[in-house]
């Protein structure tokens, strides 16, 4: 399939995954989290996670996991979480993956969550890691926010910038970006063992994210999008169209001119 073909395509799926959404708001969880930077681990393990934020996108209703929170119920004082970090870390994904099964039919809204680095897979392989048995997210139940709009819009709909489109989205929207944390900053904040600042940044990051595909839905989200690039028209797909689909084409010329020889006679 043709370049451009192929992106009415995406466009025209990604257009109906969220008339789907729409269709089923109660059933829309928007999930994010925060974990520890991959840029700067040497040693090949992987990124431990620092919180995860679920919320339903008809009630606003969320659900958060917490290393802080998880050292609280345990009664370890934040300034020891860097010493007891697996044992915590187990606790929190313990109740975030005893959280799944209980929303069975839902599907989970989230932003670029999509490998091992960072994503679904990065916070199921953590739990094996440290000798948990992850519930699997099927990924027909996973929808990529940040995808969607670049399938829709074209890459150019916003500048990545520094803090990725989500930050240049938000600017561009005017939505404010208070406790949100941009990469590097995410990646200090650990460092610095600032555990309840990176859980306000994922519980703003999450908000931040329902809020975009609220708009989004309704057709308010401003981008830098250009008629065409939202309207998925160019004159090169009609060209691949033809090319690809020569015989159809064919056809229809030929009942052209039948119709047309059918009035003159």
């Amino acid at each position: 399939m043709g370049k451009q073909l192929t992106k009415l395509r995406r466009r025209k799926e990604a257009k109906k995954g969220l008339d789907s959404l729409d269709d089923r708001r109660d059933q829309t969880l928007v999930i994010h989290y925060s974990c520890e930077s991959f840029y700067d681990i040497k040693d090949g393990r992987t990124p431990r996670v620092t919180s995860i934020a679920v919320r339903n996108f008809a009630s606003g209703q969320t659900t958060s996991f917490s290393i802080h929170k998880s050292a609280e119920q345990n009664g370890v004082p934040i300034s020891e979480i860097t010493n007891h970090y697996d044992t915590l870390e187990k606790s929190m994904l313990d109740e975030f993956f005893a959280f799944i099964p209980t929303v069975p039919v839902q599907t989970f809204v989230h932003w670029n969550m999509r490998d091992v680095n960072f994503g679904f897979q990065a916070i199921e392989h953590r739990y094996k890691v440290l000798g948990g048995e992850p519930v699997i997210v099927a990924d027909d139940r996973k929808f990529d926010l940040a995808r969607a709009l670049v399938a829709i819009f074209g890459v150019g709909y916003v500048p990545h910038g520094e803090g990725g489109r989500m930050f240049s989205t938000m600017e561009l929207n005017s939505i404010t970006a208070r406790d949100a944390l941009k990469g590097k900053e995410e990646a200090q904040a650990f460092e610095e063992g600032q555990f309840v600042r990176l859980h306000q940044s994922t519980l703003r990051k999450v908000d931040v994210i329902a809020n975009i595909l609220e708009r989004t839905l309704d057709g308010t989200l401003k981008t830098n999008a250009t008629w065409r690039d939202q309207h998925g028209f160019h004159p090169a797909a009609a060209v691949e169209f033809v090319k690809e689909h020569w015989v159809w084409t064919i056809i229809g010329m030929v009942a052209v001119v039948i119709g047309l020889g059918a009035r003159i006679l």
